[in-house]
């Protein structure tokens, strides 16, 4: 395996990359609506808000065809491109380089380093993700109804965009993909569970503040996975949405230490 690859080489590493695997997954999850106000803030061109303001915070763990095992967690805004609906990857984070680039470059996941960790006893379940000092996404639920074993569908839409080589924008239009899952759930579980969720200069995700919160959940089972792009969006109007995905880099400014401390102060909210 060299720097080019060989004939053999790329048709090996392309049927992964068309067939990923996430087995042996584990997710906890809680869903909340937040405010119309705030989904029309956060989507993109090119979606549009779902009948429900409804969030969905994640925490879990995956074995894989294609980037080992890896953990960690997402944001998901419930939204719609014209006839399709599903869930928009608002903010995702992951503990392994070959996770973050796997579903950056090939599905455009917004996805940045963070640790977390995913624990259950009984019915009791946590789960939390942290970046930067920051715990961003805590999750506590008692899961007392159990679904027993099922197969379902789903889907995530996400955007594959580049900052232009200048810095000054995007580099070309962005692509709108489509990220589909056929799942062999062997476990689910529902109840009643609580969210606290932190914010930082780079990953503000308690400013997707909760206005009432819905049910907790848990599965584990396999997740086989798919993706297409459907649509080109317009750069010029993707700009502020593109550098909210990434870190704050003037927050990065070691040569303004005290001017990096003041933004990097974090803030947490809770609910539940």
């Amino acid at each position: 395996m060299g720097f080019v690859k060989t004939r053999e080489e790329v048709a090996r590493l392309e049927k992964v990359l068309s067939h990923p695997r996430f087995v042996g997954a584990e997710m906890l999850t809680i869903d909340y609506l937040t405010t119309p106000e705030i989904v029309r803030s956060i989507l993109p061109p090119g979606l549009e808000p779902a009948a429900e303001p409804l969030i969905t915070a994640m925490v879990g763990r995956w074995r894989s065809n294609c980037v080992a095992d890896f953990a960690g967690g997402a944001i998901y805004v419930a939204a719609r491109h014209k006839d399709i609906e599903a869930a928009y990857v608002l903010a995702m984070f992951m503990d392994t380089d070959q996770a973050i680039m796997f579903g950056r470059d090939l599905f455009g996941e917004p996805k940045k380093r963070a640790t977390s960790d995913l624990r259950h006893n009984g019915t009791s379940f946590h789960g939390y993700v942290e970046r930067g000092g920051v715990r961003l996404i805590d999750i506590r639920a008692e899961l007392t109804t159990d679904l027993g074993p099922a197969t379902a569908q789903g889907a995530n839409f996400n955007i594959k965009a580049l900052p232009a080589s200048n810095g000054i924008g995007c580099e070309d239009d962005p692509f709108l993909t489509l990220a589909e899952f056929d799942n062999t759930l062997r476990t689910r579980k529902e109840g009643a569970g609580a969210l606290l969720l932190g914010s930082s200069v780079h990953d503000p995700v308690a400013d997707i503040k909760v206005a009432q919160l819905r049910k907790a959940a848990y599965i584990e089972g396999d997740l086989i996975s798919r993706c297409r792009t459907i649509a080109r969006l317009p750069a010029k109007e993707f700009v502020p949405y593109l550098y909210g995905r990434l870190d704050d880099w003037t927050a990065l400014d070691t040569e303004n230490l005290p001017v990096l401390a003041e933004r990097a102060a974090p803030r947490q909210a809770r609910a539940g």
